[in-house]
């Protein structure tokens, strides 16, 4: 008889026993299962820290080196036309990384938008495990004289100690996991406080870069005016060198007329109504060489300028003057970045020394068009806008068309 009464509390413990590893081996793969798809999240914020870090590395190694830059120049003095070619193209390589690390600026200003969301997002999930937790630790408190044992202990029977076991396993694993989850959230949370700042230092340096690319082009443009001062300085008024420079300009317009005369093996596809042009520098209005005869900057002998140049600054837009179609926008080391519209009847507009096309040849644009950047690319000393307007063949004064 004693020896039956000491078999069922026995086997009550061997079972209570082998329930308790049961519920304590299966919070342990629930906890793990719940790991491995945090710390995914974990692991891909880590990674975009690292790459965060390498973006700020390849700025600090991308920005030019302008003593290279004059360097590779200074062999290509002697050759004006070389000379010229080689310094637009170093000024449009800065302005290109100018306007790359110009939108670097813009995106990452946005992604750090994003992240400061993304960390007050994080945050009030932390906060709100936090207040989960301490519910939780409170009504174990309170209810400490009622352990998980004793609660299985308590069953009266077999079935219902079965119930009361698979109910401790379920609080047990709930408390496990709430515990493992709000540890992973606080490494989320300090992680991505990590990757807020690692943006801001990559905005930093992408803000820094852009002002040494900057001050690098303007270096480059006053190597430029410079050196083509100093050329000019060199020049003795002597038949042989001003027909040299004379032969500049005839090259201009050789090129031009032999676009005028694909056009007319063509027939232009536009007619000219006689409207007026629009001013195709808008909000610039300073003429630094007009229309007519001057004092050329090169010789000092008076010759015919064939257009009006529009003094601006770089980068302004330069608008097309009236509808037509686009023949020719490219570049050239006398007339640099340029444009040339088709009108009809005989009648087109050039647009010289641009720091950047947005047209290509064959498109169609309307009055007041966004066509180009001014710059001053080419035979240029100085920011400008040379616009020229031809008809039948000859260059025509831009102030009988212009509003």
């Amino acid at each position: 008889m004693n020896g039956h009464r000491l078999v069922k509390p026995v086997l009550a413990a061997f079972l209570v026993l082998a329930m308790v590893a049961a519920i304590w081996g299966s919070t342990s793969v629930r906890a793990t299962n719940l790991s491995e798809v945090d710390q995914a999240a974990v692991a891909a914020k880590q990674q975009e820290i690292k790459e965060a870090q390498q973006e700020q590395e390849n700025i600090k190694n991308s920005i030019s080196d302008l003593e290279s830059i004059v360097a590779d120049l200074e062999d290509k003095k002697s050759d004006l036309s070389a000379y010229i070619q080689s310094v637009d193209s170093s000024i449009s390589d800065l302005t290109n990384k100018i306007s790359g690390y110009e939108s670097l600026i813009s995106q990452k200003e946005e992604e750090i938008a994003q992240t400061e969301a993304e960390l007050e997002a994080a945050l009030a999930q932390e906060e709100e495990q936090y207040v989960s937790m301490c519910i939780r630790i409170q009504y174990m408190y309170e209810m400490e004289t009622t352990s998980y044992l004793e609660t299985i202990l308590a069953a009266g029977n077999f079935a219902d100690m079965l119930n009361r076991a698979e109910y401790a396993e379920q609080l047990a694993a709930y408390d496990y996991e709430m515990l493992q989850t709000y540890i992973l959230q606080r490494q989320y949370v300090e992680l991505v406080k990590e990757q807020l700042e690692e943006e801001q230092d990559t905005l930093e340096a992408a803000r820094e870069a852009l002002a040494e690319e900057e001050a690098s082009l303007e270096a480059l443009r006053a190597q430029k005016a410079q050196d083509l001062a100093a050329y000019q300085a060199d020049i003795s008024s002597t038949e042989a060198e001003i027909t040299e420079l004379e032969e500049d300009l005839e090259y201009q317009t050789s090129l031009i007329e032999e676009l005028e005369a694909e056009i007319e093996k063509i027939a232009s596809s536009v007619s000219y109504d006689g409207g007026t042009f629009c001013w195709p520098c808008p909000n610039y209005t300073a003429i630094s060489s007009d229309y007519g005869y001057r004092s050329d900057p090169f010789t000092g002998v008076t010759k015919f300028h064939n257009g009006v140049d529009m003094a601006a600054p770089a980068g302004t837009s330069i608008l097309a003057a009236y509808d037509g179609t686009v023949v020719a926008a490219t570049y050239n080391w006398s007339m640099g970045n340029y444009v040339m519209i088709d009108h009809g009847d005989g009648l087109y507009t050039i647009y010289m020394h641009a720091s950047k096309l947005y047209v290509s040849s064959g498109d169609t644009v309307s009055k007041g068009d966004l066509i180009a950047a001014v710059g001053t690319t080419g035979s240029s000393t100085g920011n400008h806008l040379h616009f020229s307007v031809r008809l039948n063949g000859s260059y025509v004064n831009p102030w009988d068309y212009l509003q």
